[in-house]
């Protein structure tokens, strides 16, 4: 909590500092001490003991041998990474003349730690969290049950989806060696489906949660598995890091407004980053690397917005064939970036993809704690189906007309919470680490 009060005094007085000075040069200066004081405290926590060993093991390639070296042994600290970059968004802000710095060290207080949201977003903005937090707020009944709507279909995607598939997905990949292709396929389009309920399912308890308070949070996930490709997919999928990086990254390094040499060289600054913001570790980049050799392309034939602000099958029930194929397509690309994801290592990466090409069989897969795979088969197809009939709205799950209809899904949803929670699982969320 040091840390986040820190940083906190920090990017509050020089907000302060930039907004009193009329000399450009002046506010960029303070500017660079809220980036580099920020960048270096992540960096410093998050990334030091890995440019220490990068740097052993380049230095040993080249045939030295270091005895020894200094690194931390420390726990990193939870949510560095979103209030971080929160805290850095309103400097930013300011010094764009895009907000007016608070003289209220509490309520700027409050939008740093807002609890909700603060260990893995999402990632706010001072002009949409400052701004409702500056102001009374009353309690609104409705605004409330939605609010708890939001919480019970996010504890639905973390405990039904996510913790259920967690001990297969786990099991595989530790396992990977001794398992056919064909089983290595299913444990990363099982993480997929893994990682999108336990991240979205927090968003949506975030989000829930901020509703009980009468504070109205950013949506994160718009419904990313029905992407018609990538550029799609990232302005569906963890929506306030792609925004930060766009608007703070992207575009001040002159976005698409340039050449499209430097247009494709910023959106691989991005992705870069992005990739190294998630973790620290040689797997996190390959993935970034990864979605910008899938985003360029779309960016160069101009289809990166074509499918902004719409939904597959927009003016009817079911999608066309093509529809169908772009959505399977992006979802592969997809879900083969995971494997940089999920695995411990670069080396263990590639042995994993090398075994998809090289091994393919199939096998029956046999989870060793006994479970049924067809079951999971059935609740994955449903959970889609049903995100499906909802994909219009990320902030209303169970918005059906009929009363029966939703009472109905209230009684399966509780039931299946009830079914698959246990009690001695780690249900820990994925992004915590980040």
């Amino acid at each position: 909590m040091s840390l986040i009060l820190l940083s906190t005094i920090v990017d509050y007085l020089v907000a302060i500092q930039i907004n009193g000075n009329d000399n450009q040069r002046t506010r960029k200066s303070w500017l660079w001490v809220s980036v580099i004081f920020n960048v270096g405290l992540l960096g410093f926590f998050k990334y030091y003991n890995f440019f220490v060993d990068s740097w052993v093991d380049m230095v040993s390639v080249l045939g030295y041998d270091i005895k020894s070296t200094w690194t931390l042994k420390v726990i990193l600290p939870v949510g560095i990474s979103f209030y971080t970059f929160q805290t850095m968004s309103y400097s930013f802000d300011v010094y764009y003349k895009k907000l007016k710095p608070t003289t209220d060290f509490l309520s700027f207080a409050a939008f740093v730690s807002f609890f909700p949201q603060l260990v893995a977003g999402p990632i706010e903005r001072a002009s949409n969290l400052l701004s409702q937090i500056l102001k009374v707020r009353k309690f609104d009944y409705r605004q409330a049950v939605d609010g708890i709507k939001l919480i019970l279909w996010g504890l639905f995607k973390k405990i039904v989806i996510a913790d259920s598939l967690a001990p297969m997905v786990d099991d595989i990949f530790a396992n990977y060696s001794t398992y056919p292709a064909s089983t290595l396929i299913l444990g990363v389009t099982l993480f997929s489906f893994q990682v999108y309920g336990d991240f979205s399912g927090y968003s949506d308890i975030a989000i829930g949660t901020a509703k009980l308070f009468g504070v109205e949070l950013t949506s994160n996930f718009k419904f990313p598995q029905f992407s018609r490709n990538v550029a799609e997919y990232w302005q569906r999928w963890h929506v306030s890091l792609s925004t930060w990086f766009r608007h703070y990254v992207y575009i001040p390094l002159g976005g698409s407004r340039t050449s499209k040499l430097k247009s494709v060289r910023n959106i691989a600054i991005v992705f870069l980053i992005s990739g190294f913001w998630h973790g620290a570790n040689w797997t996190f980049i390959f993935w970034g690397a990864f979605h910008a050799l899938a985003f360029i392309p779309v960016f160069l034939m101009g289809r990166n917005t074509i499918y902004k602000d719409s939904v597959v099958a927009e003016n009817t029930m079911f999608p066309t064939l093509t529809e169908v194929g772009q959505v399977l397509l992006t979802f592969g690309i997809v879900t083969f970036s995971r494997i940089f994801f999920r695995s411990e290592s670069i080396t263990v990466a590639f042995e994993f993809i090398n075994k998809i090409f090289t091994n393919f069989s199939y096998e029956t897969y046999h989870h060793p704690m006994g479970y049924r795979m067809i079951d999971y088969y059935v609740l994955i197809f449903l959970f889609v189906l049903y995100e499906y009939l909802i994909r219009r709205d990320e902030r209303s799950p169970f918005k059906f007309k009929s009363r029966i209809v939703r009472f109905i899904i209230y009684t399966i949803v509780i039931l299946c919470l009830l079914l698959f929670y246990d009690s001695g699982f780690d249900r820990s969320f994925i992004y915590f680490q980040f």
